[in-house]
């Protein structure tokens, strides 16, 4: 992370949710001047956004509860959100002669270490607009009955991320997670209960951002960055000799552009492979050296090298917290987060107060421990999106952009720079796209009989509806 953490802390509290209306109008009337200053988007639009109207038409009659279950591939969907539901949302509903009471807003779920990184200040806001907030690497009992409530009984709809986090990329629905569908049940669940007529609906909504313009120089620029920082040069006879196969139907300067990239990639996985497999004596797939001779070619090595490095960097920090490797990626690195939690916000002593200045130094010895511990499952956590087809697959701006900014991320986190003041490329525009709802109420039935079966069937249709909107 961009902060260092040397000592052993309280308990991380649960942030109750709250909505404040003199703050929700204040952050309405900032977020344009917000968007402009401090994100690199120009402009936002939306499609499809009578179905949101004709949503909130629905529960504000007390017809309908539902869930906006939106894609994450940037920091800045939350100004979207925002925007979308501030601005957009009642100009539709005004076009459309549709009268809807303000505040038109939504109670949304956020991860419970944003306030660590992002400020305290943040976890304020966040709470105080109607948030609550979730540890994403635990049963969290606290934040889902907070969550549960919130949608069966809160002032406003749900809005939430299933993918859990941002992965980078315009074009890649990360696996998302069974508790956006387990939510809906049991809001379902709870209609019953309470004798309520409301249906319940889950909302997909795409995100999507494009450069106004390919900025190709900008790329070439942070290229440029990224060569120095990792000891290459960018008229290094060698370049064109790779073993790198070009996209079809790219000109001269975008093929130079993806060797570099290639180039890059490769070496900067050579590195980390050298880094582990010395320092950390892990050991490299036994097939590996034979792959790299009979597939000499970067596109395909890379494809294969990827995946073993994350797995050996997932496992450093596994092997030291005493945690079995179980599930993608992304599961291992929210264990792997919470697992370090717990051994920096110690709910196990009652008062650090209280412990003696020994008890004390060596609580913050595992503290310091576990952070520098934590920072191969965030490097992982960067790299995980990254892939060795995603460009050559469809060589645009945009994926040239979003694999070099990844791979920026990358070496900011190993230069213990700050991966979240990532550099700029270029103004883009935001294309929010409403999806078709998807009733819960009609799979109670299916639900009822197998319960889990119901919760993986929701999932997996609504990744392939965030899928369809890319």
């Amino acid at each position: 992370m961009a902060y260092s953490i040397n000592h052993a802390q309280p308990p991380l509290g649960f942030i109750p949710p709250k909505f404040k209306p003199l703050l929700w109008q204040g952050t309405k009337l900032l977020i344009p001047a917000w968007i402009k200053t401090l994100t690199s988007i120009s402009e936002i639009t939306g499609e499809n956004l009578e179905t949101l109207v004709d949503l909130y038409r629905q529960y504000q009659e007390k017809n309908i509860r539902f869930l906006i279950a939106f894609r994450h591939p940037s920091a800045d969907d939350s100004y979207c959100m925002g925007y979308l539901l501030w601005y957009l949302v009642p100009k539709m509903a005004k076009k459309l002669g549709i009268s809807l009471k303000s505040p038109i807003h939504a109670h949304f779920i956020y991860d419970r270490g944003i306030p660590l990184w992002a400020g305290n200040g943040v976890g304020w806001i966040y709470s105080n607009l109607g948030g609550t907030p979730i540890y994403r690497g635990k049963v969290d009992r606290i934040g889902l009955r907070s969550a549960r409530d919130l949608f069966a009984h809160g002032r406003f709809p749900m809005a939430a991320a299933p993918e859990g986090a941002t992965n980078g990329h315009n074009e890649i629905v990360s696996p998302i997670e069974p508790g956006i569908a387990q939510l809906g049940f049991w809001c379902v669940e709870d209609m019953q209960k309470d004798q309520r007529p409301e249906k319940v609906i889950i909302l997909p909504l795409g995100i999507k951002y494009s450069y106004v313009s390919p900025p190709w120089d900008a790329i070439e620029q942070l290229l440029q960055e990224l060569e120095t920082d990792i000891g290459l040069s960018a008229r290094e006879n060698n370049l064109y000799s790779l073993p790198i196969t070009i996209p079809p139907g790219i000109n001269d300067k975008e093929a130079n552009l993806y060797r570099r990239l290639l180039r890059v990639g490769s070496h900067v996985v050579s590195i980390m492979e050298d880094f582990y497999t010395r320092f950390y004596h892990q050991k490299l797939p036994d097939d590996l050296p034979e792959l790299l001779a009979s597939s000499p070619d970067l596109n395909t090595t890379l494809e294969k090298r990827l995946p073993a490095l994350l797995d050996i960097g997932l496992k450093v920090a596994e092997q030291y917290f005493n945690i079995q490797p179980k599930g993608n990626f992304i599961d291992r690195c929210r264990r792997l987060e919470q697992a370090g939690w717990d051994r920096i916000f110690r709910e196990d002593i009652k008062s650090l107060e209280t412990l003696s200045p020994l008890e004390k130094g060596l609580a913050d010895r595992i503290a310091e421990e576990s952070n520098l511990r934590m920072w191969h499952m965030r490097l992982v956590e960067s790299f995980v999106a990254v892939t060795g087809q995603y460009v050559r697959e469809k060589p645009t701006a945009e994926r040239f952009a979003e694999t070099t900014l990844l791979l920026w991320d990358v070496v900011a986190r190993i230069k213990a720079g700050n991966p979240f003041k990532r550099p700029s490329l270029g103004k883009q525009k935001a294309k929010i796209t409403v999806g078709e709802p998807i009733s819960v109420s009609q799979r109670w039935d299916n639900y009822q009989n197998n319960r889990r079966k119901a919760v993986s069937d929701l999932t997996k249709d609504l990744q392939t509806a965030l899928e369809k909107m890319l």
